[in-house]
């Protein structure tokens, strides 16, 4: 659920959202810590919460580590995708002549269309669900096509046409898989955001019992896990933030095309 509250907002928002709940954790530890000394006038307390801020600080470090690897991971199998995708449909094209004059053509227009369809789903604001839907369309019509010349000819040129729009459809599904399914689990952010309050509300505690306020070294730290954590966030989002894949291999891929029509 964490997944989808975070991913429904603009990155603008996130990171607003990120850092009230910081300095809300923030400002709740000062409070409790300001009236325990008040009430209890513990001088030791504060050197007690020492050593757990420093243990939540570095648990907080690690699991944002091991978070920003993921989503990074994510992010970089995505562009392979992109590229392996220009590849594969640019060997169809070319193998599409191998059907001869009947089919050949129909194959090559119903790629342009492929790479134009995959071009309009992956721009800002492009609607994800519809080009996967007329993906999947376009694929039915190049399969009947190439199946119809594998009856005609069963020759081994017509094998090596069936073996490119195979690796057009494989990579489709990875795109599908890399992009949609494999996610940073709701479970995780929840978690993350759980142990970030957690940390700076006992961050806040230490500060309180100092009788301090201390702002000058709050809002750097909070700003700072703010940005780390929308960071993660960006690169987990398939599209509609700051960081995106690059088209510009199925771009430069839609040029060629059309200069070769």
């Amino acid at each position: 659920m964490g997944r989808y509250f975070l991913e429904a907002m603009p990155m603008a928002g996130v990171y607003l959202c990120i850092v009230l709940l910081i300095f809300a954790a923030c400002e709740a530890g000062i409070l409790i810590g300001r009236h325990h000394q008040r009430t209890r006038q513990d001088e030791g307390a504060q050197t007690s919460v020492g050593p757990i801020v420093g243990g939540l600080l570095g648990m907080l470090a690690f699991l944002l580590a091991f978070t920003f690897s993921t989503a990074s991971t994510h992010y970089g199998a995505r562009k392979q995708d992109v590229l392996t995708e220009a590849i594969h449909i640019g060997t169809a094209y070319r193998r599409a002549d191998l059907l001869g004059d009947a089919r050949g053509p129909q194959v090559k227009r119903l790629l342009d269309e492929y790479v134009d369809v995959r071009l309009r789903a992956a721009r800002p604001g492009g609607d994800l669900k519809a080009g996967v839907a007329r993906s999947l369309e376009i694929q039915d019509l190049i399969w009947a096509q190439v199946l119809s010349a594998v009856h005609e000819d069963p020759d081994r040129f017509t094998s090596l046409v069936v073996a490119s729009v195979n690796d057009v459809i494989a990579v489709h599904e990875r795109r599908v898989a890399d992009g949609v399914h494999a996610r940073i689990p709701g479970r995780i952010w929840v978690g993350l955001l759980a142990i970030t309050m957690l940390t700076m509300g006992t961050l806040g505690l230490q500060i309180g019992l100092s009788g301090k306020r201390r702002l000058v070294g709050i809002i750097p730290i909070t700003l700072t896990f703010a940005v780390l954590v929308t960071l993660i966030v960006d690169l987990n989002r398939p599209q509609g933030g700051f960081i995106t894949v690059s088209p510009q291999p199925l771009i430069e891929l839609q040029d060629r095309l059309r200069s070769e029509n």
